[in-house]
């Protein structure tokens, strides 16, 4: 395990609107304000997109994601890490549990969704930590690296 310590910077209450893609949109936001290191919070709705629901096979590397696709509205609830990469640009990784009619389903929104009606999302913004998103060769990841 890695860690840092860091402190509580800026806090950001985002209404996101019908057909906003998520996570471009808050990545997007989180480079206009210069955050480079974050923790998100999203609900409210989804409406379209593809979530990544974990690898075709668990010992395969890099894995093969299982990309699938979002039908209709869904309710959302979504935790996520922004870390900067490289160049500085801020990387948002959020996971999530989408909801319709009784059924869930739960993964990464890497690949985009897009927004329902409407979506609210908090970003807390980490300062005083060194945190990257580099890529990893083995795994095919851009993993957090503290």
């Amino acid at each position: 395990m890695k860690a840092g310590e860091g402190r509580i910077g800026r806090v950001f209450v985002i209404r996101l609107e019908d057909g906003d893609i998520v996570p471009d949109c808050l990545e997007r936001f989180a480079a206009e304000k210069g955050i480079a290191t974050g923790h998100v919070i999203l609900i409210g709705g989804i409406g379209g997109g593809e979530v990544v629901a974990g690898p075709r096979k668990s010992d395969e590397r890099p894995p093969d994601p299982m990309l699938l696709p979002v039908d209709g509205a869904h309710e959302v609830v979504g935790l996520g890490i922004i870390a900067a990469d490289k160049d500085k640009k801020p990387v948002l990784h959020i996971h999530a549990s989408l909801g319709r009619a009784g059924k869930t389903l739960t993964g990464c929104l890497r690949p985009g969704v897009s927004t329902w009606l409407v979506g609210e999302a908090i970003i807390y913004e980490i300062t005083g930590v060194d945190v990257k998103r580099l890529h990893d060769k083995e795994s095919g990841f851009d993993l957090m690296e503290v």
